[in-house]
Parts: C-alpha cells; structure tokens; sequence
C-alpha cells in the first residue's frame, strides 16, 4: 500500500469511526445536557445530578478521543500534501502515518467496549481447582499477575475477601479493580485457567497441570438499577482474621450476607454467600457487601442474555463463560489463549501482568458480537 492509499485508508476508517460512535447527535446532546447543570436546583438531587455528570463526562470521552483522530487525520492530510510538493520528508510523513495509524487502531480498539457495563469497576473472583498445594500456589500467582496488571494501568485494587492455602497459595480470593473500562477489559479473563510446569512441591520434580478458575464481573454503580428483595436478604457478624492486633480479636467487624435468590427465568433457589473483611469498620464492610451482591444479580442477568444470544449464534459457543480459556506451559515457554489462539513465548511478561494482548486479541474477535 503507498502512502497516499494508506492516508485514503486512515480517512476513511475515520470516518466509519463518527459513524459508529454517532459523534455529531452526541456532542448535541452533551451540550444539552451541560445546560442542564446550570440550573439553580439541579443539585438538589445530588444523587439525580451525581447520575446526570456521569452520563455527560462517559460520552465526552469519546467526542474527546474522537476529536483526537479527526485532528491528527487533519495534520495526516496536510503533511501528504506537503510531501508531494517536496515541503516535507517522507521520514516525516512517515512519522505522522504511524502516530495517525496508533490513534485509529486505538479508537477502534475501545469502540468494542460499548455496552453500558463495559465502563464499570470489576469484580474479579479466584478459585484454585482440585490439586492441593499446587493449585494454591497458581490461584496466588494469577491474583499477583491480575495486581500488576491492575498497578501497570493505575487501577485502584482493593481485596474484599481472602482464603490462605494450606501451607501455601491461597484457596480463593475476590479483589475489586477499580478504574476507566476495568469490566470491559478484564472479562476476557473468566474461564479457567491451566498452569503446565515441573511443580516446586513435588518431591520427584514431575511436570503437574494445575488448574484455577476466574470470574469477573462488573462493579454496579448509581446509574444502573438493581432490585434487591430485602426480605430474602439476612446477615452474620464475625471477627475477621489476619493480623490486626486487639480491633480483629476483639471486635466482630467482619460481614456475611446471605441472600436467597430466585431466578426470575426458571425459578430456581440458591443462596448467595458474600463475605467482607476490607476494613475494620463493621458498617462500610456491609455496604461493601451489598454493592458486591447487586454487581452478582446484575452479571446473573447479563449471562441470561448471552444465553439467550448464544441460542440464536451458535459461533458464541466459544466463549462461555466457565470454559478452559487459556493455557500457561512453563517449561514450553508458552502461554496461549483457546479461543483466540494468540500465543507468546513471554512467559515472565504475561506473569508480570502483561496480557493486553490477549485482552485486545479476544475484544477484536468477540467485542463486536
């Protein structure tokens, strides 16, 4: 491709990008709802208001991104008129092709999170399989590389809840990420997970598999509408482990909700059992506690409509939620994802938390579905 057929391309896939985020109804319905804000009482309902602020500043992200490519398109056009005059260097158009190009790919990129739960915080849950110790062992190694990864991208990470192995790792775990799109990058991550190494715990230095399940759902917030049933709801107080000197031995600041659910599509009954430890203070931890139940009812009602979906398209059978999704061989130096089939022999990066390209390989097949 020359470099005016790729200027043409960029352009193009510019334009397709203000199509499909309907830029121009956008911007006029924030300056809309901007005038809204002006009104003497519009902060008379914080809680209304505190909703209306988060819809405005959620759409101008994406007029504000958009803008960032419409310019750098603008320049893009400009230099290749300067090119084909002798004005500039095709080291300079060059320059500009590939910032260009980054600004596209980037925007196409979170164009596939749009659904109105992708913005959200995540939930993300940790299980070791059956395999004693060394399974432990790899359900504490994922929850270290989900924390870098979380650190590399300046999410907050709050650990709600955590169960020590015996002996070493941990049995389970559930972590709150907090930051821009946490939920729509991260649930690429639920399914189980299969570690392939030569295991520290054995005494013959066999090569073991391992397994560890990961659910991720996301972290409801004001602007979304959850109806708990209070009366199915009921609570217990505990003193919660760890260290933390005379507050942890002395005072029951641990919570545990149990909610008895019924599903509203086939009336089936079970408990939900949510514990919460995060602080000492007995009353934000149950508040703590019932934000994470109505993130639960909501991703229950999110896996109903996938169901649904995956009746009509029988191609989403790939990505149920619960299957084997990825494969990590130590001693292959091989880390592949099953629906995707991206690999890396980076290893030591992806433990590290680098799995953006894994997350960007399943978001661009079965983002736009």
């Amino acid at each position: 491709m020359t470099n005016q057929e790729t200027i043409k391309d960029l352009v193009a896939r510019k334009d397709a990008l203000r199509r499909f985020l309907d830029i121009d109804n956008t911007s006029a319905w924030i300056a809309t709802e901007e005038k809204k804000t002006e009104a003497p009482d519009f902060w008379n309902d914080p809680k209304e208001a505190q909703k209306v602020v988060k819809g405005i500043n959620a759409r101008k992200s994406w007029v504000t991104a958009f803008k960032a490519v419409d310019e750098s398109c603008g320049d893009l056009e400009v230099m290749g008129e300067f090119f084909e005059s002798g004005d500039a260097t095709e080291e300079e158009l060059l320059a500009q092709i590939t910032a260009t190009q980054k600004k596209v790919e980037d925007l196409e990129f979170k164009n596939m999170l749009r659904n109105e739960s992708d913005r959200l915080d995540a939930v993300l849950s940790i299980n070791a399989g059956a395999g004693g110790v060394e399974a432990q062992d790899w359900a504490e190694m994922l929850m270290r590389m989900y924390i870098r990864y979380a650190e590399t991208h300046n999410y907050r990470v709050a650990i709600s809840n955590s169960l020590d192995g015996d002996g070493a790792g941990i049995k389970s775990c559930t972590m709150q990420i907090e930051g821009e799109f946490a939920y729509g990058y991260l649930k690429s991550e639920t399914g189980v997970h299969r570690l392939v190494r030569v295991s520290p715990f054995n005494a013959q230095g066999k090569r073991m598999t391992s397994f560890a399940s990961v659910s991720v759902t996301p972290l409801i917030d004001d602007t979304i509408e959850v109806v708990v049933d209070m009366s199915r709801l009921s609570w217990d107080t505990f003193r919660s482990g760890g260290a933390g000197g005379q507050n942890v031995n002395k005072v029951e600041s641990g919570v545990r909700l149990r909610y008895q659910y019924k599903d509203p599509y086939t009336g089936a009954e079970e408990e939900i059992l949510i514990e919460n430890t995060e602080t000492r203070d007995q009353p934000k931890n149950k508040e703590n506690a019932m934000r994470l139940l109505r993130s639960q009812l909501y991703d229950r009602e999110l896996k109903h409509r996938m169901e649904e979906q995956a009746k009509i398209k029988a191609s989403q059978k790939k990505i149920e939620w619960g299957s084997q999704i990825r494969s990590y061989v130590f001693d292959d130096r091989r880390v592949k994802d099953h629906r995707t089939n991206y690999q890396t022999s980076d290893v030591g990066g992806v433990m590290d938390g680098h799995i953006d390209e894994f997350i960007k390989a399943y978001l661009m097949q079965f983002g736009a579905e």
